[in-house]
């Protein structure tokens, strides 16, 4: 019988490297993916060898696909997103006013790389918007008194928007709108306000009633114009022939009635008493 060969020591050791090789190699690769609405930002994180850094960005919804490297994404939602910031704030009035200012803000096509690189990666509101669009509200608000600031938010919100506008124009954020949220008073400031609308509206009952005396004393004064003319006119065709003819003619009348017999006595120069006994 022969005996059997045992394989070289350097050879068992190359097929143990190449399988070590093997499953580090599949354990280090990656498929970075991004979904719908974002672009992702693929890098590569090296480990024992190699520089690393971007390796190039997706569109999604797409993956990177299977990579013998350690590739790495950081995904950036580039759809316009509402950013709200709230704020107490002291008006012209030295009234502090507390309220919300809300910015429409997305990221141009593109652009992930130098969001990433430049912006502060996902975290570039932030970074980098945040508190330049506060400084821009509250300079905006302390121009005016507190009670002008509801007749006057479409005025803040353009200042604000313009102004953030020319900020962003050289960066990859665009700013899509701006919008003042509610505005809330101080407990003093409502209490006032609705005393002032009260008393404005008792003032406004009170002119009612103003106006509807004027127009009664109005209506009384053309009745007792009429009342004066029409006595005017009767007393200027009432004479003293005229009155005496009217009671005679009374008094003939009456004394023609069949129910009782009446003694007319008349007074003036010209009358005669009429007697009339009943049958």
């Amino acid at each position: 019988m022969f005996a059997k060969k045992s394989a070289p020591i350097g050879t068992i050791f190359s097929i143990v490297a190449v399988i070590v090789f093997f499953l580090f190699g599949l354990g280090s690769c990656s498929n970075p993916s991004t979904p719908a609405g974002h672009e992702g930002y693929v890098y590569e994180k090296p480990r024992m060898f190699g520089s690393g850094g971007y390796q190039g960005s997706l569109q999604g919804p797409s993956n990177y696909g299977m990579s013998v490297l350690r590739n790495e994404v950081i995904n950036i939602d580039m759809r316009p997103n509402t950013y709200t910031e709230k704020f107490r704030i002291l008006a012209n009035d030295d009234l502090n006013i507390v309220f919300d200012f809300h910015a429409v803000v997305s990221i141009r096509a593109g652009t992930v790389k130098a969001v990433v690189e430049n912006y502060g990666g996902e975290h570039w509101y932030e970074r980098f918007v945040r508190e330049t669009f506060r400084t821009y509200v509250r300079n905006a608000v302390q121009k005016f008194d507190s009670g002008e600031l509801k007749a006057r938010r479409d005025d803040i919100a353009k200042e604000v928007t313009i102004k953030l506008q020319t900020y962003l124009n050289a960066t990859p954020f665009e700013v899509k709108n701006i919008v003042v949220g509610n505005i809330n008073y101080p407990d003093i400031v409502a209490k006032a306000v609705e005393k002032k609308l009260a008393a404005q509206q008792l003032l406004s009952e009170k002119e009612t009633q103003k106006q509807i005396a004027k127009k009664d004393a109005e209506i009384r004064i053309e009745e007792a114009k009429g009342i004066a003319q029409a006595q005017k006119i009767i007393n200027s065709t009432l004479t003293e022939n005229y009155l005496q003819h009217e009671a005679i003619n009374a008094q003939l009348k009456m004394a023609e009635s069949p129910n009782h017999t009446t003694v007319y006595i008349p007074v003036g120069t010209n009358g005669m008493p009429l007697v009339k006994g009943l049958k």
